[in-house]
């Protein structure tokens, strides 16, 4: 089989989700026998200071045999950090306009010598 065949084989259904610095690639392939399964991909791109940028990519595979445990097990945390910590997001790595309460006036810095920088910048 030709190594076109075969890509196209292999891609079969794709879902992207971008989050910040992170993208997170859901992919359907086959196997050999044509049977499917799933790849996770989390990629997440890292900035140098001269300005070039890498990523770095980690992958899960997860065979049909493990979807209903796989499942189980996910919902089961996510349903336990829900449950604990609410949906809120509270961390500013995460949240590009995230501006933090202060209650009182000693809380409160200037920042007029301060340069805004992004995240995703670093």
């Amino acid at each position: 089989m030709r190594e076109n065949d075969m890509l196209e084989k292999e891609e079969i259904f794709s879902k992207v989700l971008r989050a910040g610095r992170r993208t997170y690639f859901f992919d359907v392939r086959s196997t050999k026998a044509d049977d499917y399964y799933i790849t996770i991909t989390e990629s997440k791109k890292f900035t140098e200071e001269d300005g070039s940028y890498h990523f770095k990519k980690h992958k899960i595979y997860l065979y049909k045999e493990d979807f209903a445990a796989f499942q189980e097990i996910l919902n089961e945390m996510t349903d336990f950090v829900v449950s604990q910590k609410g949906e809120e997001v509270i961390s500013e790595r995460h949240q590009k306009d995230y501006k933090r309460e202060s209650y009182s006036n000693e809380e409160t810095t200037s920042t007029e010598s301060f340069t805004d920088i992004s995240f995703d910048d670093i």
